[in-house]
């Protein structure tokens, strides 16, 4: 099969040196094998166009070229059009590939066979998998993908040799007949199999240098690549405990049904006690009524009352009900701050652990059958944490689909980190019956918005691609710096916004607007919700911000009941101006509005049939 000789002119190539080019993901060990090959002769040039260096060196009378790591051949950054370009120059390819990651590695692997070109693959950090209690059949490996497989641990030197001794076995492997038939067709107007291959895929760069239009099978071809990956790890890869060390056979049983819901259930229940216990109860008694309103609030007013009086405009705007120096301060620092601070611990704990990705993975079956896959999980536990920050973190997701459910459901079920605190702390005095009438509510209409967007958007979920990091103790160090620069960060952007609250709050209650829209409010608060009317208060200070909204239900005389209804309704309310800003640049105008207006409509619906439930 023909390839593309013409990418290298910068690079000296002797008359009939062979090109070996040496392809892997990122941190696999290509430097070890490169250096094992060249020695001390080695160059690094500037790629054209590009600001991408690349070393090469000589083996012998042939030259290897070293590529950048890349998880494809495509065009989407530099280091991918740099390892695109060399490897279509090739005339064989070593392929690193990391034997603890078979299922991500292999993608890129396939790639390359696809692309006609002779390889030969180098299974490196075979220590390292044998630690984590996996064993690989490199027989029927090799068959699978129809090219020299060779076990390395390159750091030792181990199979370095063999890799010396066999790369001139470098063969064309397998490549799927469908794929194959596709390819032929397009060899009289290509002439090059690998570059056929990235039009079919639809590179519009190889795309243009051959006069045709870019393909549209990316997505099809890319989806049976994940496919036949996954067939050939389920058929190589075998789990065993022998080697493996307590942190990996604690992983697997984080990644099965039946041990991984318990674990994550245990997990909940920590933050939950965490959160919802020492913080805020225990912690936020201190900080809101010892700390703030004990000592800093009658400060305050004693000192601006030298100069204003509290009932004058300014002073009831400076340190009344709701006074900018008053109320605020005490909601930002003597309660959201501790409650935000302890989330964003148990958060950085579960990142630090490796813990996260792993019950992305767990949640896979069930967050496909709402339209996404388990890398969802990510944005939506982040959106514990802030929802504007969230709902910029689903551009992670594969399709614009999937990125329309996500903020959909982050907008209407999923309360901050200062809500959820607020919330957990409220929780906890009203009983367990309570709690769980809550956790049920807000789970069946996270599920059911997700169940109606997955059946009304056309499309489907892709497929779940994450790595899945050793499962250790966290560090210290990186969990308080991670909670430090995400409290901070919370500080920053809460602190503007809920003055602005406070003003405009003030200025209805001076105004006598406050009354009125409480009024105006009534027959939704006191009719359908059966609440005290000054809920609507909580309500408009929730348009600002939700933590604020739900804040200001804390100091409300609720019963029990009220109390539930109350939260499920602040909870599934129109998410904070900043979020709503958010959604609107991430979504346009058209399905931003759509999620804002349903997030009012469903918000009092579900409070209303909890109400009548319950109250």
């Amino acid at each position: 099969m023909d390839h593309c000789h013409n990418n290298l002119t910068h690079i000296n190539i002797p008359e009939g040196a062979k090109k070996i080019v040496l392809v892997g993901n990122p941190n696999v060990g290509k430097s070890v094998f490169f250096n094992a090959l060249t020695g001390m002769y080695v160059d690094v040039s500037n790629f054209p166009g590009t600001t991408v260096d690349i070393s090469h060196g000589r083996y012998g009378k042939d030259i290897v070229i070293d590529t950048p790591g890349v998880y494809g051949i495509s065009s989407f950054n530099d280091e991918e059009t740099v390892a695109r370009d060399v490897i279509l120059s090739a005339d064989l390819i070593l392929n690193v590939v990391d034997a603890v990651h078979l299922e991500r590695d292999l993608f890129l692997t396939l790639q390359v066979i696809d692309t006609g070109i002779p390889t030969i693959v180098a299974l490196n950090l075979m220590d390292e998998a044998e630690e984590q209690g996996l064993k690989i059949d490199l027989d029927l490996l090799e068959d699978l993908l129809g090219v020299p497989v060779i076990a390395t641990i390159a750091v030792k030197g181990k199979g370095i040799s063999e890799v010396k001794n066999r790369i001139f076995e470098a063969r064309t492997g397998i490549i799927p007949s469908q794929l194959k038939n596709r390819l032929e067709g397009m060899m009289n107007r290509i002439g090059s199999w690998g570059e056929a291959l990235l039009v079919l895929e639809g590179d519009p760069h190889v795309a243009e240098r051959h006069g045709v239009p870019p393909g549209e099978l990316r997505e099809e071809i890319y989806h049976d690549r994940r496919h036949r990956v996954n067939d050939i790890v389920k058929h190589v890869v075998t789990e065993t405990r022998e080697g493996a060390a307590f942190g990996t056979i604690l992983g697997r049983y984080m990644l099965r049904p039946w041990t991984g819901i318990p674990i994550f259930a245990l997990v909940l229940y920590a933050m939950y006690y965490l959160i919802g216990v020492l913080v805020a109860q225990d912690i936020v008694g201190f900080t809101e009524e010892t700390v703030m309103q004990g000592l800093y609030e009658p400060v305050v007013r004693d000192f601006v009352g030298r100069f204003i009086s509290e009932q004058s405009i300014i002073g009831t705007i400076l340190i009344g009900e709701f006074g900018i120096l008053t109320m605020t301060v005490t909601y930002v620092l003597g309660l959201l701050l501790p409650l935000v601070v302890g989330f964003y611990f148990a958060l950085s704990i579960m990142e630090d652990s490796g813990y996260l990705p792993r019950l992305a993975t767990l949640v896979d079956r069930v967050m496909t059958s709402i339209g996404l896959n388990g890398r969802a999980i990510i944005p939506l536990i982040l959106g514990f944490g802030c929802v504007t920050m969230a709902t910029i973190t689903t551009r992670i997701l594969g399709t614009k689909r999937e990125r329309t459910i996500a903020t959909a459901v982050l907008g209407l079920a999923i309360p901050c980190s200062a809500q959820l605190g607020v919330i957990a702390g409220m929780l906890a005095g009203i009983g367990t019956k309570f709690i769980a009438i809550y956790i049920l509510v807000i789970l069946l209409v996270l599920g059911i918005t997700g169940k109606i967007l997955h059946k009304v958007l056309p499309g489907e979920s892709s497929d779940l691609l994450i790595d899945l990091p050793p499962i250790r103790l966290p560090r210290g160090e990186n969990v308080l710096k991670k909670t430090v620069t995400k409290s901070y960060a919370f500080l920053l952007e809460a602190t503007p916004l809920f003055m602005l609250g406070a003003l405009i709050i003030s200025v209805l209650q001076l105004s006598g607007l406050l009354e009125s829209i409480q009024l105006a409010l009534a027959p939704v608060t006191e009719g359908l919700l059966k609440l005290p009317k000054e809920t609507a208060t909580a309500f408009i200070m929730g348009l600002i911000r939700r933590d604020f909204g739900a804040a200001g239900l804390n100091d409300m005389p609720l019963t029990p009941a009220q109390t539930l209804v109350a939260l499920v309704t602040i909870t599934l309310f129109v998410p904070c101006v900043a979020t709503v800003i958010m959604i609107f640049k991430e979504r346009g105008n058209k399905e931003g509005a759509l999620i804002w207006l349903s997030s009012w409509v469903f918000a009092f619906l579900i409070g209303a049939i909890v109400a009548a439930f319950v109250i």
